[in-house]
C-alpha cells in the first residue's frame, strides 16, 4: 500500500496494491502492523456499513467526547469524502480537504481524531464502509452545517440541485458556533 499526504496534517489517502487478471482481483485493504506504522497508531474498535443514493449528503459529523478517527472506503459508487479541521492548536483549523472515493480507484481515506467528516454521494448509490477507532457516542455527537460559507466547502453538487439531507443534518451548526478540540 501507499500513502499519499492530503493538504492537511495528519489526513491520508491510502492506495492499495492491487494483483489482478482476467478472473479478478486481490488486495489487501487493512493490515494492522502497517497500518500503526506508516499511518497511525490506533487501534480500531467498530466497523460500520453505510448505503447511500445519488445526491445524499451526509455530514459534516464529529463527537466532542469519544472522538473517532477514521478509514473509509467505498465498495461500490463513488461518494466526494470531505473532512473538516476543528484542531484549534492545528496551522490548519477551520480548513477543509476533499477527494472522490470509489469503487474503482480503491482509495481509503484515514480520517484522525479531530475532524469533522462528511460525503456526497456522486454515483447512482454507494456502498461506504468504515472502521472508527471509538465506539459511536449519539450523545456527544456534532453536525456542522454542510455549506457553511466560512467553510466555503466546493461540493461537487448534481446539476446544481441541493444534496438530500437528514433531519439532524439541516438542523447543523454554523462553523462559528461548533464545538471544537
Amino acid at each position: 500500500m501507499q500513502v499519499i499526504a492530503s493538504a492537511i496534517a495528519d489526513v491520508k489517502i491510502i492506495v492499495p496494491k492491487i494483483f489482478g487478471d482476467e478472473r479478478g482481483y486481490f488486495m489487501e485493504t487493512f493490515r494492522d502492523d502497517w497500518f500503526k506504522r506508516e499511518v497511525a497508531d490506533v487501534d480500531f474498535v467498530q466497523e460500520n456499513h453505510s448505503s447511500s443514493k445519488q445526491g445524499i449528503l451526509r455530514g459534516l459529523h464529529y463527537q466532542t467526547e469519544h472522538a473517532q478517527g477514521k478509514l473509509i472506503r467505498v465498495t461500490q459508487g463513488e461518494i466526494f469524502d470531505v473532512v473538516v479541521d476543528l484542531r484549534r492548536q492545528s496551522s490548519t483549523f477551520g480548513q477543509w480537504f476533499g477527494c472522490y472515493l470509489n469503487a474503482e480507484n480503491k482509495h481509503q481515506l484515514w480520517v484522525p481524531a479531530g475532524f469533522a467528516h462528511g460525503f456526497y454521494v456522486v454515483s447512482q448509490s454507494a456502498e461506504i464502509i468504515y472502521k472508527c477507532t471509538d465506539y459511536y457516542a449519539p450523545a456527544h455527537e456534532h453536525s456542522i452545517c454542510w455549506n457553511d460559507t466560512d467553510l466555503a466547502i466546493d461540493w461537487p453538487l448534481l446539476k446544481g440541485t441541493l444534496p438530500t439531507l437528514s433531519l439532524k443534518d439541516s438542523a447543523a451548526t454554523p462553523f462559528k458556533l461548533a464545538a471544537t478540540y
